[in-house]
């Protein structure tokens, strides 16, 4: 089985900074995208930035300029460098990933989340 396991949230103050990282575990062949999703109790999941498995990234305009994400392929790690953040960063935020696992086929996984909150 595979598992994602998000860690590196936390309470932050506006324009405080904090990276996310999720470690892919399991029984993995290959990994092709991953991102970052973010979720808060009346809106529904949304993208905040994606990165293909040659490096290509996309961000949300909310997030452009303040939000880096990276992925290591040796370690199978997926990292988000969030900066200058603000209260409407504050969700749940899910780390996904496509693999190809040993049975051969391509499924989405998702982590638990880890709680993103930033104070005024």
């Amino acid at each position: 089985q595979v598992q994602l396991v998000e860690s590196g949230g936390g309470l932050v103050q506006a324009g405080g900074s904090l990276r996310l990282s999720c470690v892919a575990s399991g029984s993995i062949f290959s990994i092709a995208a991953m991102g970052w999703y973010r979720q808060t109790p009346g809106k529904q999941r949304e993208p905040v930035a994606t990165v293909t498995s040659d490096k290509t990234t996309d961000y949300a305009d909310s997030v452009k300029g303040r939000f880096t994400i990276s992925r290591d392929d040796a370690k199978k790690t997926l990292y988000l460098r969030m900066t200058s953040l603000k209260p409407d960063d504050t969700a749940l935020y899910y780390c996904y990933a496509r693999i190809r696992g040993t049975l051969m086929t391509w499924d989405d996984y998702w982590g638990q989340g880890t709680q993103v909150t930033v104070s005024s």
